[in-house]
């Protein structure tokens, strides 16, 4: 494939891809390695504080793309769900004092085996979200998670579901998140990327080894697996993102690793292989 050093500008550290790092030490890799965007998880976030963290962030000149997450709206009591929307409040708060507009949702899954009543939950959590979250500036990037995820992590699997629920908003107000990791196998996933023209509000880039041996901690660095993803790439920015692009791994080989070794690695397989 041809190398095309002129997207390196949307280059985003997911910081899950350097687990090993906390924010400080992420910021200042990120910043060494003209790495231009971070997005930030909240238990790293948590660690040092929204106040240090804001400092951090700001003097390295880092953007932050997204914060992860909210969502888990699903729980098996009113009163476990209002704490769980308090806590997407808090989130949307956080995003804004980082200079973020997109909170990551990851909706959550049953509680129970009523899978149609969880994504009912999802729906209502969302709608009693946005009016907040666009109070503070910030739009709730919907993410679906492949099916294998759908009993312990989110009941929105598709694409396709993700917009439907999206479209009941403004793309100002709500979006989609597109992560090729969750929804290349998708055989509606160009119909759907099409469909969400204008509404998607993030985009993220990993790989798919085959085995699979480990749900959580399975994904690859981009080139190392079977997914199109300059293919995908080329359809989300023809459906009018042209954003930050996220480098989201779970993988223990790469935590493993020294974090300046990471973000050197990310670069040289996103030039080739986004």
């Amino acid at each position: 494939m041809a190398e095309d050093t002129s997207l390196l500008k949307y280059l985003s550290l997911n910081q899950i891809t350097t687990e090993q790092w906390n924010l400080k030490e992420a910021a200042i890799g990120c910043a060494q390695a003209e790495v231009p965007w971070i997005s930030i998880w909240r238990h790293k976030l948590e660690a040092l504080g929204i106040a240090e963290s804001k400092r951090i962030i700001k003097g390295t000149g880092l953007k932050v793309s997204s914060l992860c997450r909210g969502g888990m709206f699903p729980a098996a009591t009113e009163e476990q769900r209002r704490k769980n929307l308090d806590d997407n409040k808090r989130a949307v708060e956080e995003a804004a004092e980082l200079g973020t507009d997109v909170l990551v949702l990851v909706c959550g899954p049953a509680p129970d085996r009523n899978i149609d009543l969880s994504r009912q939950w999802v729906e209502e959590g969302i709608e009693q979200l946005v009016p907040f979250a666009e109070s503070c500036g910030v739009r709730l990037g919907i993410e679906p998670l492949h099916p294998m995820y759908a009993a312990d992590r989110s009941v929105i699997v598709t694409l396709g579901q993700a917009n439907k629920i999206a479209q009941e908003y403004s793309p100002d107000q709500v979006g989609v998140v597109v992560d090729v990791f969750h929804v290349w196998w998708d055989p509606e996933l160009y119909k759907q990327i099409a469909r969400a023209k204008e509404r998607i509000l993030g985009f993220h880039v990993s790989d798919w080894n085959v085995p699979i041996t480990d749900t959580f901690k399975a994904r690859r660095m981009m080139g190392d697996g079977v997914i199109e993803i300059r293919r995908i790439r080329k359809a989300v920015q023809e459906a009018g993102y042209h954003g930050p692009i996220e480098v989201e791994i779970m993988n223990q080989e790469l935590w493993d690793m020294p974090g300046e070794d990471v973000l050197k690695l990310m670069k040289n397989s996103f030039v080739k292989h986004v």
